[in-house]
């Protein structure tokens, strides 16, 4: 008889008060204060809040496209779609693997270029062709035109990866992107008999948008994302009228059966917490391997602000991919 392995126990300690530093502490309360001094993206039309966000006003730092990258176009279901590519830098032979990502902005807001500085790092550090989806966006394109723009990506990726490298397959996310890489997954395992991915990187994702009970409790207290914004892009992204628990919709509730390695982040002042800890969870109960990072007091997004914690984060995710490597 085997011997069975040993349980993953998660530290209480993580989410007290006290294992949060001064720093993170003084970023939250930074993040704070410019939210409370930008215009609300609620009281104006989805296209100005994403113009005002690619400006830097609001809570996340203006994002420089890297003079690196190159864009093709693919067929989509609704028309054409963008592929923003970073590759590794220099005379390193062919990339050790191909990043299929997908950014996040609640289905509403983000671009594929929107993320250079980190797609850049996983190029330079682990040796990554990194491609970033532009699918299409809510309210403009409700779902499932997303969803469908991310399945259409991934399907064409591991028709033609051969020519960026003839390595592994990953696909990854932050926020509304960890919940379409996730709905790729299942998409790609139940319509067409695919699991060509060796590692999914989910970072801080939406998996139920029902709301899970960290989310619906969370209220307006900040420092990023509230009760109220994940209720306004969910209203945006999904028809009146549609099931929250199809899994299409909220992978949660999926058959996490024969899903890749995958590697879960989260802060412990996200309301999306329990969706990290919840799809962790069942992620591992199906069979799979996951490895989870909980980090004393970041905010939704906090990879997006210097600091040691978003280091340490960040760090974990480049052992991630070159462990898998």
């Amino acid at each position: 008889m085997t011997t069975p392995p040993e349980p993953t126990v998660l530290n209480p300690a993580l989410f007290m008060s006290g294992a949060v530093s001064k720093e993170t502490d003084d970023i939250n309360a930074v993040i704070m204060d410019l939210v409370t001094n930008a215009a609300d993206p609620w009281s104006m039309s989805a296209a100005e809040a994403r113009s005002m966000r690619e400006r830097g006003e609001g809570p996340f730092p203006a994002a420089p496209v890297s003079e690196r990258a190159r864009d093709v176009e693919i067929d989509g279901p609704g028309g054409k779609i963008t592929l923003h590519i970073i590759e590794p830098q220099g005379e390193k032979g062919e990339a050790k693997g191909v990043y299929l990502h997908l950014h996040g902005g609640g289905w509403v807001f983000g671009g594929a270029n929107q993320q250079d500085s980190l797609l850049e790092r996983l190029a330079d550090t682990c040796g990554l062709a990194c491609i970033s989806v532009e699918y299409r966006l809510a309210p403009e394109h409700p779902y499932p035109a997303g969803p469908d723009d991310c399945e259409a990506a991934a399907l064409w990726l591991v028709a033609n990866a051969g020519e960026f490298s003839s390595g592994p397959l990953f696909i990854g996310g932050e926020s509304a992107g960890g919940h379409l890489a996730a709905v790729t997954l299942l998409r790609l395992k139940e319509r067409h008999g695919m699991t060509p991915f060796k590692g999914a990187n989910l970072t801080f994702g939406c998996f139920d948008l029902g709301m899970t009970p960290s989310m619906r409790a969370f209220g307006n207290t900040g420092p990023t994302l509230s009760t109220r914004d994940v209720t306004h892009f969910v209203d945006r992204f999904i028809p009146d009228g549609s099931d929250l628990r199809s899994p299409d919709i909220s992978p949660l509730y999926g058959d996490l059966g024969a899903m890749p390695d995958a590697l879960f982040v989260v802060g412990t002042r996200d309301g999306l917490l329990d969706d990290t800890l919840f799809m962790h969870g069942r992620w591992m109960a199906a069979g799979n391997k996951a490895e989870l990072g909980v980090y004393p007091g970041g905010a939704h997004g906090f990879i997006a602000f210097p600091g040691e914690l978003a280091e340490k984060a960040l760090a974990q995710i480049d052992r991630f991919f070159l462990r898998l490597l």
